[in-house]
């Protein structure tokens, strides 16, 4: 078994259902995939948990292609108002969600072993290669950030994929490390700086694990449609996302992952009206 950890609120079904049918598409060993959500309409109308029927539906699809997978939702609302609530970086560059991984260890049951993946990632292989990567010694395993391993330090990560090893994370206290951080300095990309700056021992991964640029790279295992910084024929910063469709064959170039989206559209049609009727 495969445990995937998300997160985010209602507006991230999209990248949930892209994500998850590339994964199950490709990934002979059955998945489980917890998605940590919470209501934090005190910040903003639209921060609402992720919906039961949205759940339902990624469980409906998942199972499709393994009746041994299943999606769980976990609500972390009463957990993060202790630990972040009006904290200094609930503000920060993303939103709150992304913080919602530094709270894995205070979640019961958690897995000893668990894959954070970022929202806006698509399986282009097996992900069973990464997630079976010996990591005992190590508190988690990463990918290199592909701006800041120049700019703040070579060895600097990106959150965006992050195998953790929640056993050795206890041991050494890194996530409560990082959530002291977060609740008492404020941080350019605070989620991401908070795991970087409390890190005992990481390993490094190849960039095909958490490919933030090369979007048909046929070696690549995981491709990660984040932030993109452009300088010509101007500074510009273009953030479409794999469920941007027409963006990603126009700019992006990218059309490795077009059965996944092709797909995607038929279940997202079927997921809207059901909605209608239910309405």
């Amino acid at each position: 078994m495969i445990n995937i950890l998300l997160s985010g609120n209602k507006k991230v079904f999209d990248g949930a259902l892209t994500e998850l049918i590339s994964i199950t598409n490709k990934t002979k060993e059955p998945i489980n995939c917890y998605i940590f959500t919470m209501d934090l309409t005190r910040v903003k109308p639209e921060f609402v948990p992720i919906e039961d029927k949205q759940i339902e539906f990624l469980n409906e699809v998942v199972k499709t292609k393994n009746p041994e997978n299943q999606v769980q939702k976990v609500d972390v609302t009463k957990i993060y108002e202790k630990e972040f609530g009006k904290c200094k970086n609930e503000n920060a560059y993303c939103t709150p969600y992304t913080l919602l991984r530094l709270l894995a260890d205070l979640v019961p049951n958690m897995p000893d072993k668990l894959l954070y993946l970022d929202i806006d990632m698509m399986a282009n292989k097996d992900i069973g290669e990464l997630y079976n990567t010996d990591i005992t010694d190590y508190e988690y395993a990463a990918v290199q950030e592909k701006y800041g391993h120049y700019f703040i330090r070579w060895d600097y990560i990106n959150a965006g994929m992050l195998l953790f090893n929640m056993k050795k994370m206890k041991e050494t206290g890194l996530l409560e490390k990082a959530r002291k951080k977060i609740k008492t300095k404020k941080m350019l990309f605070a989620d991401q700086d908070a795991i970087f700056w409390s890190t005992t021992k990481k390993l490094i991964l190849p960039r095909i694990y958490n490919e933030q640029h090369r979007f048909n790279d046929p070696n690549t295992v995981i491709c990660h449609f984040c932030k993109r910084l452009l300088v010509t024929p101007y500074p510009r910063v273009k953030n479409y996302k794999q469920w941007h469709i027409e963006n990603v064959h126009k700019d992006l170039k990218c059309f490795a992952y077009d059965d996944d989206l092709n797909e995607y559209l038929k279940w997202k049609e079927k997921f809207e009206k059901q909605m209608e009727v239910k309405i």
